[in-house]
């Protein structure tokens, strides 16, 4: 059995897809392309898939992949992502089909480009002089208070044409996952910035060494 990783972005009104409508897009579109698939054995068999770090509704990414497999030993790559990429909806575009050499319990980090007008500027300063910044996260186990400042002690703004642009790395993976919408959500409610005037887009998913995951 082969394993490949199906790299894709999403971006557009695809980023309102939810992972559970974003399974049923894939396990269609896979079956449209006829790439050669596993399937799950039992009574309801469905193709193998794994996401690696789905994101919330909203969020933009240049780095989505997914986790499928096949009985060949010999993977035709390019072959497979012209065939996935000819069958996929608007807002979603394969990039490169992949044999994965890292895990996906492997990303470490994640980097995020954020889009915000002018008038945020404001904001991002009132933040950037506050000592502390604690929210509470939802986990599997409750609410765990966590101090933002940790992971994003400053947030340097870049002017370019008529908008502000921001990059943030945050800790990502399975019990440790930062994400930009809790930022966006304590500048809401203390820093006077409407997240609906910020977009957000994922660049990179990375190890704990800052190296591409892939």
């Amino acid at each position: 059995m082969t394993t490949v990783r199906i790299w894709f972005t999403k971006t557009g009104e695809a980023s309102y897809i939810s992972l559970l409508d974003l399974q049923r897009v894939m396990q269609r579109s896979i079956k449209r392309s006829g790439i050669p698939v596993w399937y799950t054995m039992g009574f309801n068999p469905h193709i193998y898939m794994t996401f690696a770090n789905p994101l919330p509704l909203g969020q933009e990414s240049l780095v989505e992949s997914v986790d499928v497999k096949t009985e060949l030993e010999q993977v035709p790559l390019e072959n497979w992502r012209q065939a996935l990429d000819r069958v996929m909806p608007l807002g979603i575009k394969v990039t490169r089909v992949t044999l994965p050499q890292y895990k996906a319990e492997k990303i470490s980090f994640a980097r995020y480009q954020l889009r915000m007008p002018l008038s945020a500027q404001a904001s991002v300063d009132a933040y950037n002089q506050l000592e502390t910044a604690v929210i509470q996260k939802k986990t599997k186990r409750g609410h765990k208070e966590i101090d933002l400042k940790q992971a994003l002690p400053r947030i340097e703004t870049e002017q370019k044409e008529n908008e502000l642009q921001a990059e943030l790395l945050l800790t990502a993976g399975e019990g440790n996952n930062l994400n930009p919408s809790l930022w966006l959500n304590f500048m809401q409610e203390h820093c006077g910035l409407n997240p609906t005037d910020v977009s957000v887009l994922r660049t990179a998913l990375l190890l704990e060494d800052q190296t591409d995951f892939r």
